[in-house]
C-alpha cells in the first residue's frame, strides 16, 4: 500500500495510509543504496503482521537536507517584531532556499497582538511573498493562514521562541503541541520541538513543526551558484535578462536593471543587501568540493 511518512524517530518511520498509522522499519536494501526516507516522502509499505516495512521511497519534488523533509507545497516562515526579533537576511535566505527548491515561501508574522511588525511585513509584501499577520492569542489571521495550506504540506520555522508551536497549537487545538517560553535574559528561546512530525490538518493537508533556523543546512544554501542566485530572489524577475551585460551580478555594474529598479524603490534595499552578501557567500563555492565520490 502507498502512503506517507508523517514522523521518523529513533529508526521507526510512522507512515499514514489507508486511514491508519502504521509504524514501519526501512526495509535493508536502503543502506546498499544511500537512500534515507525522511518525513512528507510517499512511500509504498507491506505488512508482516502489526508492523510494516519501508520498500520503496516514491519520486520526490523536493527535498530539504535540514530539516529533512520532502514534498513540500509551502514553507511558512514565521517572523516576529518581538523578543526573539527577526533578521530580515535570515529570511531572505531561506526564502531563496525555498525558492531554489519549487517550494512557495509564505510569511506569517507572529504575535501581531505585541507588535504589527509594519516594517517587516512591508518588506515582503513588497517582494511579492504572501505574507499573514497573526496573533495565538487573539486568533487574529488564523482562518486566512488556514485558507493559505489548505490541500497542502507545508513545513512551519522560525527563530526559537517565535511562536511556532503556539500558533500551531492555535491552528490545531488538538496537537496540543508545548509551548516554548522566551528567555529575557538570552533574548531567544529555548527549543521545544525535538524531531519534526507532519499533522494532518484537514483533507489533503499535512503541517510540520520543525526546530529553529539554525537547524537549515546553510552549506545547502552554499551550493546555489552566484549565476544563479537572482533566479532565487522572485522580486528581481521582471528586471533580469535586461541589464546591458547579460552576465551581470547586480551589483555595480552599469545599466543594470535590477539597480534602477532598487534607484526607483521596485525592490526594497534590504531585500537587494541580503543578495549582495549571499553573492559574496556564493562566491567562494569550490565546486570540487561538493562533488560527491565515484561509485564503483
Amino acid at each position: 500500500m502507498k502512503g506517507i511518512i508523517i514522523k521518523a524517530l529513533s529508526g521507526f518511520y510512522y507512515v499514514a495510509a489507508e486511514d491508519r498509522i502504521i509504524t514501519c522499519r526501512a526495509r535493508g536494501k536502503f543502506r546498499k543504496t544511500g537512500e534515507v526516507p525522511c518525513v512528507g516522502d510517499r512511500v509504498e509499505v507491506s505488512l508482516t503482521g502489526a508492523q510494516g516495512t519501508v520498500d520503496r521511497i516514491l519520486p520526490r519534488k523536493n527535498v530539504l537536507l535540514r530539516p529533512a523533509i520532502s514534498n513540500l507545497d509551502a514553507l511558512v516562515l514565521l517572523i516576529s517584531n518581538v523578543p526573539p526579533v527577526t533578521e530580515p537576511f535570515l529570511v531572505d535566505r531561506v526564502t531563496a532556499i525555498a525558492c531554489r527548491q519549487g517550494i512557495e515561501p509564505i510569511i506569517c508574522v507572529s504575535k501581531c497582538d505585541l507588535d504589527p511588525a509594519d516594517r517587516l511585513s512591508g518588506i515582503y509584501q513588497h517582494a511579492g511573498f504572501p505574507v499573514v499577520r497573526t496573533s495565538a492569542v487573539t486568533g487574529q489571521g488564523l482562518d486566512a493562514l488556514k485558507a493559505l495550506l489548505r490541500g497542502k504540506t507545508v513545513c512551519f520555522t522560525g527563530n526559537s521562541g517565535v511562536g511556532k508551536s503556539a500558533l500551531l497549537s492555535a491552528l490545531c487545538p488538538e496537537l496540543a503541541l508545548k509551548t516554548g517560553e522566551v528567555s529575557d535574559k538570552l533574548g531567544r528561546g529555548r527549543h521545544t520541538t525535538r524531531h519534526i512530525e507532519l499533522y494532518p490538518a484537514g483533507k489533503d493537508t499535512y503541517i510540520a513543526d520543525t526546530p529553529g533556523f539554525s537547524s537549515f543546512d546553510t552549506e545547502r544554501m552554499e551550493l546555489i551558484l552566484k549565476e544563479e542566485l537572482a533566479d532565487a530572489f522572485p522580486d528581481f524577475a521582471p528586471y533580469l535578462g535586461k541589464c546591458r551585460f547579460l552576465d551581470c551580478a547586480h551589483l555595480k555594474e552599469p545599466d543594470c536593471a535590477v539597480l534602477a529598479a532598487l534607484a526607483r524603490g521596485e525592490i526594497e534595499p534590504t531585500r537587494h543587501q541580503s543578495y549582495a552578501k549571499l553573492y559574496e557567500i556564493s562566491s567562494q563555492i569550490k565546486l570540487w568540493e561538493h562533488k560527491e565520490p565515484e561509485k564503483r
